[in-house]
């Protein structure tokens, strides 16, 4: 096994949301995407005082791609016009496939608006093939109890989807998209193999690793070169973000909140979300 070199780290460039603290690493100025893992939001962390006006992000409209959204912190309130609504709370995963077309809306609940307390939410666009692009939409939203969950060598890895010695992940990829949420103890390690050739998504969200021996410091996402192995070791306490996908060979075409082919795909989107196609 080769281990994969890393090439660049891409930090998080602030681009609040009025007075949410939002980071992005990806896409960038230097980086317009990791192969199928398309764009990254870090909100937070923060704490928001009683009587808060909460998340910002009211019914909006997808097309193309799929989102998960992890919260660490807080809770998040779904719901969409697949009919589809739920409380996520505190080291739960949402799992969105836009497909065909969906209006969401992802806010916080009354309750943590009254009285306010701690919100930090990260939110990720995965990228679908073409033949997928129109699939039906979906929803899966789990609660922490129901993330299947390994301890070794001070590691906790939350296996949101793909599979991990012989454990199945909460929620299953339309794509084979192997995902987790890593809580390391300073001295913890782990390492991932059988990556030649799969598009390798490492941001590292609190704390400082070293990544094949390269360090990074939180608010950081990693750029691999090709190769098999990628070993992660916490220099301090540290949560990151780790999964791997298939490449998707075929054109980005990204536009406001659509991911498409073409830009006449593109066009066709906003004019079906105008004519209320997407419900």
């Amino acid at each position: 096994m080769t281990t994969k070199p890393v090439l660049d780290l891409h930090p998080a460039t602030r681009d609040d949301i009025a007075d949410l603290v939002t980071r992005r690493p990806v896409p960038s100025r230097r980086l317009n995407n990791i192969g199928a893992f398309l764009f990254l939001k870090h909100h937070g962390p923060q704490t928001y005082a009683p009587g808060n006006r909460g998340l910002p992000f009211g019914p909006h409209p997808h097309r193309g791609f799929e989102t998960v959204t992890f919260i660490l912190e807080g809770d998040l309130a779904h719901r969409d016009s697949g009919g589809h609504e739920s409380v996520i709370l505190a080291g739960g995963v949402q799992w969105m496939t836009a497909g065909s077309g969906l209006v969401h809306e992802e806010v916080s609940p009354e309750a943590f608006k009254r009285a306010g307390g701690p919100m930090e939410i990260l939110q990720l666009w995965v990228n679908l093939p073409s033949h997928l692009k129109m699939t039906a939409p979906r929803y899966t939203g789990v609660q922490k109890n129901q993330i299947p969950t390994i301890e070794a060598e001070g590691v906790t890895l939350n296996l949101i989807s793909g599979e991990w010695r012989d454990l199945k992940g909460a929620i299953t990829s339309l794509t084979g998209v192997f995902m987790t949420a890593l809580d390391m103890k300073a001295g913890g390690r782990i390492m991932f193999d059988g990556l030649t050739g799969r598009d390798v998504f490492c941001y590292v969200v609190r704390g400082d690793v070293a990544v094949n021996g390269t360090d990074v410091s939180h608010f950081n996402l990693v750029e691999f070169g090709e190769g098999d192995l990628v070993d992660i070791e916490a220099v301090k306490d540290s949560v990151l973000l780790f999964g791997h996908a298939a490449p998707i060979n075929e054109p980005i075409v990204a536009h406001g909140p659509f991911v498409m082919n073409t830009m006449q795909e593109i066009h066709q989107a906003y004019a079906d979300y105008q004519a209320g196609k997407f419900g």
